[in-house]
């Protein structure tokens, strides 16, 4: 009789958020994030043992609004050496969804990833009428310990889909359905713990890091400015006396602003701080040259990153010294 195939060795790194929510009214809306630790996460889901052996730990316990710089660097550290790891198949990353888009964007350009990295989390906590984080959990276990997915670097798996860290956006408040990957769609899909991989998740994963975790143990400021009509420059001005080092537009349409807040963003840039041009609106890219003169006014164009993902990539361009061309080329290859 043949043996029975060897379970992958998938590794959960927890760090709060709604999955591991509880509510003390399951009628209201409201609820305390990270109160569970992940020996209850897993618990809760008996099935994972069937397609998985899953250790882990809890790396921190927060809400995912309360994601720093030096959380980010803690969590990015830790998951670098899980890499490294001969006893780990795959890791899991459970997080809550209010940034999760930003840091699975900050591990995919510091954290080397010959394995899957996978982040999952949850919109209702989980004491919740039709809680969504069980089979969240399931479903990115599933993906972690996959042979199919070992070439997709970084990826978020929710409702179902596996998206990229690079192209994910969270798109909606509340619904199960909130993770979306505007402009390009997932790179694959979970059917009841089995991944599908569209085109061997093309595009989610980097040959090698953009900026190795072990060489960062800071981040330089960086502020997003959300542009409107009729925005004046004041808030461009207090960016700068505040001591940002660069400045994220979120410009209405193709990352425009009015006239006034352009002359703040020259003045900004002649002062040495890098502007990036990005939008505020949900899809499309934000083009070079497009009706504003980036070459003349020294701005560089976000391309297909949004604002909250264009800060993260500038912060870890600012890390050495650049040419705008040169952070023009993060923006276009990243």
């Amino acid at each position: 009789m043949a043996a029975a195939p060897s379970k992958p060795n998938v590794f959960i790194a927890a760090t709060g958020g709604t999955i591991a929510g509880t509510q003390a009214n399951v009628e209201q809306h409201g609820y305390t994030a990270g109160e569970l630790g992940v020996a209850s996460l897993v618990a809760a889901v008996p099935q994972l043992r069937d397609i998985a052996t899953v250790t882990g730990e809890q790396v921190m316990n927060i809400p995912s609004q309360d994601m720093d710089d030096a959380a980010w660097l803690k969590l990015a550290k830790r998951l670098e050496t899980l890499e490294r790891s001969d006893a780990v198949t795959g890791i899991l990353v459970t997080h809550g969804t209010d940034t999760m888009e930003e840091t699975s964007f900050f591990v995919a350009l510091t954290v080397d990833t010959p394995k899957p990295i996978v982040f999952t989390g949850a919109m209702r906590p989980a004491t919740a009428i039709g809680a969504d984080g069980p089979v969240n959990l399931y479903d990115a276990v599933a993906v972690a310990g996959s042979t199919l997915t070992k070439d997709c670097g970084t990826v978020v798996v929710f409702n179902d889909q596996i998206h990229s860290a690079r192209y994910v956006y969270k798109t909606d408040t509340t619904r199960p359905d909130a993770f979306t990957s505007v402009d390009r769609g997932p790179v694959g899909a979970v059917d009841t713990g089995h991944p599908v991989v569209f085109d061997g998740c093309a595009g989610s994963a980097f040959r090698q890091p953009m900026a190795p975790i072990d060489s960062i143990s800071a981040l330089p400021k960086v502020d997003i400015l959300y542009a409107y009509a009729g925005m004046g420059r004041d808030l461009i001005d207090h960016a700068v006396l505040a001591g940002a080092k660069g400045i994220v537009m979120a410009g209405v349409g193709d990352g425009n602003v009015t006239d006034a807040a352009l002359a703040g963003l020259r003045d900004a840039s002649a002062k040495g701080v890098v502007v990036v041009r990005s939008t505020r609106v949900v899809a499309g890219f934000t083009m070079r040259n497009a009706e504003v003169d980036d070459d003349k006014d020294r701005f560089v164009a976000s391309a297909a990153l949004k604002p909250s993902k264009a800060r993260i990539l500038l912060q870890l361009a600012l890390l050495k010294p650049s040419s705008l061309a040169e952070i023009q080329s993060d923006f276009d290859t990243w």
